[in-house]
């Protein structure tokens, strides 16, 4: 589990090797992971978009980007988080995928990025 906070936005992240989604022999390893965004400021704010990096050992990098996350662009008051799921697949056991969430601060139209903080992605199996 790793954490970051930009602008009174906390980030937490968790991955998981999905075993029953995952091929090793064929090169497919699936991971999930679970993130949670907390607005521990004053202001209100929207995540819009999503920019993901991600690394896989035997695969080039790629980068994923869109509008919000799992369909949805949240709106967080202070105090308020919210919590989703999603996966990713490497042609390795090894990667990492790391990048940031655009917001918008709701009482002034201002626009920041907040830093997701790195997920390792590691075939448990291989591993000393």
């Amino acid at each position: 589990m790793s954490t970051t906070v930009t602008q009174d936005i906390r980030v937490t992240v968790r991955s998981r090797f999905e075993a029953v989604h995952s091929d090793p022999k064929v090169g497919r390893f699936l991971f999930s992971y679970r993130i949670t965004i907390a607005n521990t400021g004053k202001d209100t704010v929207q995540l819009r978009s999503r920019h993901w990096y991600i690394r896989d050992s035997l695969a080039k990098a790629r980068e994923v980007e869109g509008p919000g996350v799992v369909g949805e662009t949240p709106t967080l008051r202070p105090g308020e988080e919210f919590t989703y799921s999603s996966a990713c697949d490497l042609r390795s056991g090894f990667g990492a995928m790391q990048g940031t969430y655009r917001m918008h601060r709701i009482s002034d139209g201002s626009e920041f990025d907040v830093v997701i903080p790195e997920l390792q992605l590691r075939y448990p199996y291989a591993s000393n």
